[in-house]
């Protein structure tokens, strides 16, 4: 017959939840509030041409931006074979299996082990003087079981802080492919900037020598100096050299390209430079869309949560804890016997520990947590500082390129116009073979420029789009 329930029998555990519900309303993990960054997003960026929607280029995918098929295809390549990009899926792959056991956190630890003890008491012993076969062997198959109560949402904010630490690998993966994605396209612009200018090069060259031979013809008929003809040669080795010079720089950057797509250097098909059209409306969207669309701002603000919510664990430290823990099994000195009725055994053990002294480093963890979270704090608004004016940066260039680009092609005109004059004057012997080589080299400066306007104008572009958080979509 079962024993009655008794005030006795229930005293104690009654006891223990009260003792716990008290300690429970000193403290509770809080839960994580979004700090006020209104003074760090306020004016962010400095133009006055923000819309007043929140669209922006960014949310625009590659695919749509970028035209060009052959750069495409990079990108792509880019994606799937860059190193940088598989290691950070393998830092994603490490930080979800850390957010899965923060999940587990809530389960008890259970084991089990099969154990064989063999014991030789003392003669000299309490029990030893009386026994006349001292050895003895015990065998035992036994399970233990610990589970712990979540009483200060401890459990919790842990699982919360490895869900926070998964989502800001994603968020690291994400921004290798914003920037990675910005990298190829700008060095695919550098490659057909330098085809541009060295086929400018090329013509110049071969322009060049065709003039060495027409001052010799001068020289021979009186009109011009040894001086001209020698001046002429140089200006031609000037461009053979400017020539060489362009053709390593092409060189180095194909392998740069190489290393972006992850193989070996190598010649790459590409389009042109004339061809490259970026219709695609420039939209800035308001600055607090760089939360959502920025990889390096959502990865900062995941580290503050998962800051956040280990200083919740510090805190929670410090409390008492409940737990239970439990062993049962069959233990026996007989091994036949092992698994019989008679040598099952079973202990529960409920208990509620308050740490008091241990040498200070639970407070420690507390103050270190803190000092950390502050940390977090101030590394996210300072990386939205830095988002902020990258696009600042960007969006300036690109209107500053467009307006330099409409000079530098009315100064390209006239050069042209004035090296094809004082090329006439001088074989009418109205001008000097120094006005000619002026107007030669300034022409060619100018044309080299022009192609160098238009690819910073192209790049700006990508640094707006990579500085917006565009890229990773």
């Amino acid at each position: 017959m079962k024993s009655p329930i008794t005030y006795k029998n229930i005293s104690k555990p009654i006891l223990l939840l009260v003792v716990a519900v008290i300690f429970q309303s000193c403290f509770v993990a809080q839960d994580y509030v979004q700090p006020d960054i209104t003074a760090e997003t306020e004016a962010l960026y400095r133009t006055d041409n923000l819309p007043t929607d929140s669209i922006s280029i960014a949310n625009v995918s590659w695919r749509t931006l970028f035209t060009d098929e052959q750069l495409q295809s990079y990108i792509q390549e880019g994606l799937e074979n860059n190193m940088d990009v598989r290691i950070a899926i393998q830092q994603m792959v490490a930080a979800q299996a850390y957010a899965k056991q923060g999940k587990a956190g809530y389960l008890p630890t259970v084991d089990v082990g099969a154990n064989f003890t063999h014991q030789v008491l003392s003669e000299n012993t309490q029990f030893g003087q009386f026994l006349t076969n001292r050895a003895t062997d015990q065998f035992d198959i036994t399970a233990n079981l610990s589970w712990e109560a979540d009483i200060w949402g401890k459990i919790r904010s842990n699982q919360r802080a490895t869900q926070a630490a998964y989502l800001k690998s994603v968020a690291g993966h994400q921004a290798v492919k914003t920037q990675l994605v910005a990298s190829i396209t700008n060095t695919y612009y550098n490659l057909l900037a330098l085809d541009a200018q060295i086929a400018i090069t090329e013509e110049t060259v071969a322009t060049r020598e065709r003039s060495v031979e027409t001052i010799k013809a001068l020289k021979d008929a009186g009109q011009v100096t040894q001086v001209a003809v020698d001046q002429n040669i140089a200006q031609y080795n000037n461009a053979k050299a400017l020539q060489v010079d362009l053709e390593t720089a092409l060189f180095k950057t194909e392998n740069i390209l190489s290393i972006l797509l992850g193989k070996p250097g190598q010649r790459f098909e590409r389009s042109t430079l004339d061809s490259q059209i970026l219709d695609e409306e420039l939209k800035l969207g308001v600055p607090a869309s760089l939360l959502t669309n920025r990889p390096d701002v959502m990865a900062a603000e995941f580290d503050l949560i998962q800051s956040f919510e280990l200083t919740n664990v510090a805190k929670s430290n410090l409390y008492p804890s409940l737990r239970l823990t439990a062993a049962g099994g069959f233990q026996s000195l007989e091994i036949d016997e092992l698994l019989s009725a008679n040598s099952l055994f079973a202990t529960v053990i409920g208990g509620l520990t308050q740490p008091l002294l241990n040498q200070r480093k639970l407070r420690t963890q507390r103050e270190v947590a803190i000092a950390q979270q502050e940390q977090s704090l101030l590394a996210f608004k300072k990386t939205l500082l830095v988002a902020g004016t990258e696009v600042s940066n960007a969006l300036f260039e690109y209107e500053a390129e467009t307006k330099k680009f409409e000079f530098i092609n009315k100064e390209v005109t006239a050069l042209r116009a004035a090296e094809a004059n004082s090329d006439e004057l001088l074989k009418n012997g109205y001008a000097t073979y120094l006005d000619l080589l002026t107007a030669r080299q300034s022409a060619l400066n100018a044309e080299l420029n022009i192609i160098e306007s238009k690819l910073k104008q192209l790049v700006s572009i990508v640094d707006l789009y990579e500085a917006l958080g565009g890229g990773w979509r």
